[in-house]
């Protein structure tokens, strides 16, 4: 499995499961494995080796008898866990407050001409939108410029059609929009996730193994770059609302609480190997959470909390946190989230000419722009992204007088980053 050129079904890996139909159209995954006890400069090490890895395959089992199900799966030999794969779904506003500034207010705050200036712009770096896919049609008609879509490099799940940059006007479209603010000459890929029909409600909603399955692409797509110039940033706007799509906290196939979730394990293994992972915070915050929210605390679970990943919150163009904007502590680490970025903005124009880009969703991207902006110059292997993460909390403009819960460690502060990165001893 490790070989991504060989074709291997999920009947071929895990045979005739009790009580369990499998997915035919679900690639198996080949899923990493914490060496114990090994660790690079104090970072977890990930082995692919035969002896430690597993293999991923997805199927449903009746909501009658389910326990009894699991139970008798669990038993099966060389069965090592099952798993929650809960829906997921966008991170929009619960708002209808009218935008506040523009893009080009974001820009500015950005300092996106001194970036530009600095040759930080994002030329060829990879910056994939794990999304509802992306028009770049419309992203170059808001934008007023060329957008360049990587076909070969992006993704679509299972039973998923369409070309990459040619999926409808949707909240991908928002993202791709918000990322190129700083990063105005990245390259995209398009990973539509939250395109998936495998189950849910509505066209904005994925599953959780389409997005183990994207990651385990966008590794092959990091590895098979140059070690010496390696750059990959992801934006995933999206997360779990509810702990009714997830098993218990407690329950070893939970998702929320459960560093060992194989989602959770893939998420770690791939920004060890040199990537960027960005995601939204949420929208529960608690003066005006999404509809959807149905955690009584702590709403940033799963990789939305991963210690691996940027968590961003949001913030207007005038700095104060939106009140929609999910407050820690994480789930999985207590400091959650951990910078915010600028939200609620006119922009895109994704969902009309009047509406804001909003939410942390457009955070996110905006916050991922940045980092794309940054990897122009500096590769993962000169500067890695938790030493980048570092770099933005301790240069974020700080927000009530320290971390908190509501901003994080502050604002994402361009000026600041530029100036540090300019600093002869930031290369040694």
């Amino acid at each position: 499995m490790a070989d991504r050129d060989v074709p291997v079904a999920s009947a071929d890996v895990a045979g005739k499961l009790p009580g369990l139909e499998l997915d035919p159209d679900f690639e198996p995954v080949a899923v990493p494995k914490t060496v114990p006890g090994a660790t690079i400069r104090d970072r977890i090490r990930y082995s692919l080796a035969p002896q430690h890895a597993s293999v991923l395959v997805r199927g449903e089992v009746d909501d009658d008898g389910i326990a009894d199900s699991v139970s008798r799966i669990s038993a099966t030999r060389d069965v090592t866990g099952i798993f929650a794969d809960p829906a997921i779904q966008t991170n929009l506003t619960c708002g209808d407050t009218p935008a506040v500034g523009t893009w080009h207010d974001v820009e500015t705050l950005l300092h996106q001409e001194d970036l530009a200036a600095a040759g930080l712009d994002g030329a060829s770096v990879a910056l994939a939108i794990v999304d509802t896919g992306i028009n770049a049609a419309q992203v170059e008609q808001a934008r007023g410029a060329p957008v360049t879509i990587d076909a070969a490099r992006s993704w679509n799940p299972p039973g998923v059609s369409g070309t990459p940059g040619e999926f409808p006007v949707d909240h991908g479209s928002m993202c791709a929009f918000d990322a190129l603010i700083a990063a105005p000459r990245a390259t995209l890929l398009d990973l539509p996730v939250l395109q998936s029909k495998q189950q849910g409600g509505t066209v904005m909603e994925g599953l959780l193994s389409d997005a183990l399955a994207a990651y385990a692409h966008l590794r092959t797509v990091l590895t098979d770059q140059p070690a010496a110039s390696r750059a990959l940033v992801i934006s995933n706007s999206w997360g779990s609302f509810s702990p009714d799509w997830d098993f218990p906290v407690g329950n070893p196939g939970n998702y929320s609480d459960n560093p060992s979730h194989p989602f959770n394990i893939i998420v770690g293994s791939l920004e060890a190997a040199g990537a960027d992972i960005v995601f939204a915070a949420g929208n529960c915050g608690r003066q005006c959470p999404d509809g959807r929210c149905a955690y009584t605390d702590k709403p940033i679970g799963g990789a939305n909390s991963h210690p691996s990943v940027l968590s961003v919150a949001g913030v207007d163009i005038a700095g104060q946190r939106v009140g929609y904007s999910s407050q820690g502590p994480g789930r999985l680490t207590e400091r959650k989230p951990d910078i915010c970025a600028y939200t609620h903005f006119l922009g895109s124009t994704a969902f009309g000419p009047t509406e804001p880009d909003t939410g942390t969703s457009a955070a996110c991207p905006v916050a991922a722009g940045l980092l794309t902006a940054i990897r122009t110059e500096w590769s993962a292997t000169e500067l890695p992204p938790a030493q980048l993460r570092t770099l933005l909390q301790r240069t974020a403009i700080a927000q009530a007088g320290g971390y908190n819960y509501d901003y994080g460690y502050g604002v994402a502060d361009a000026a600041a980053i530029l100036a540090e990165l300019k600093r002869p001893a930031a290369r040694a």
